[in-house]
């Protein structure tokens, strides 16, 4: 009976001790799997995130924009200029963009502008810009200014000029450049559902002789070459003064913002390329048919 109960008992001191070796093993590897954990552990590294750091760019930029637009100083034709506020229908569809002048949105899309005519891609409209501008939109105008002869031209009716009592002489336009004006009112007129007595889009001029040019130059010595050319593309038949609003040929910035603003002159900027016609920028009343 003796020898039982001794046999129990050292049976039982075994599993103790079994257990505490187990259990200091798996203690061991805890403590080096956490060990480990720590010694791996990466350091945390800062991200930039370069979205926002390209819209501040484009945030500083629509501010300056914002003043440039109204302020902006510069010369055109002899004459000093302010702002380019006259132009930003004609400066949104050259970059194809429908965003506000002063929007960082807008700044991006001249940046990227900028960029293809390798300039500084910064967004800010500036005189650089503007005259790179003005450039690409003068050379898309006529390039060819010689007289039209007689057999070119043709008469329209008086009911297609802003004057109906226009002189027969004076109411002469190159004929294919007239079968191009006519679809292109047809169109504007069922667009923006004028009236067969509206002023909007008439003729104010057509053709024009260098003796005529010449007499109106006499007349507004003051206009500068920025309102009356001496090489005028009048003198084709192809370039056309439409009615557009406020005072029909005005140079005056209070009357051209008037002008820009009517959709008369917004549907011009938007289809009249379509036709074949083509603005001069500074004149919102003036358009040349370049085909």
């Amino acid at each position: 009976m003796k020898i039982r109960f001794h046999v129990v008992v050292i049976l039982c001191v075994l599993a103790i001790a079994a257990a505490a070796v187990a259990f200091a093993a798996r203690s061991s590897r805890g403590q080096s799997r956490r060990a480990n954990s720590k010694t791996s552990a990466k350091p945390a590294v800062r991200v930039t995130d370069s979205s926002s750091t390209k819209a501040s760019a484009f945030t500083a930029a629509a501010g300056q924009n914002a003043v440039l637009r109204n302020d902006l100083t510069w010369t055109f034709g002899g004459k000093p200029q302010r702002g380019w506020y006259l132009y930003d229908l004609l400066i949104s569809k050259t970059l194809n963009t429908d965003h506000d002048p002063v929007s960082n949105n807008f700044a991006e899309e001249l940046a990227g502008w900028q960029k293809k005519r390798r300039l500084s891609a910064d967004g800010v409209l500036d005189q650089d810009v503007l005259m790179a501008l003005v450039s690409q939109w003068q050379s898309a105008r006529l390039k060819n200014r010689a007289p039209a002869q007689p057999d070119q031209l043709v008469t329209a009716p008086p009911s297609d000029f802003y004057d109906p009592g226009r002189a027969a002489e004076l109411r002469q336009v190159e004929r294919n450049a007239y079968e191009a004006y006519k679809e292109m009112i047809a169109a504007a007129a069922a667009d923006l559902k004028l009236a067969p007595t509206s002023k909007y889009l008439k003729i104010v001029s057509s053709y024009r002789s260098r003796e005529y040019q010449d007499q109106l130059r006499k007349n507004s010595p003051n206009s500068g070459s920025a309102g009356l050319a001496v090489n005028s593309p009048h003198f084709t038949g192809r370039a056309l003064d439409v009615y557009v609003g406020g005072s029909p040929v005005d140079t005056n910035d209070s009357n051209r913002a008037i002008q820009v603003n009517t959709p008369a002159y917004k549907w011009l900027v938007r289809h009249a390329e379509r036709f074949g016609f083509r603005p001069y920028f500074y004149e919102p009343w003036h358009w040349e048919y370049v085909k």
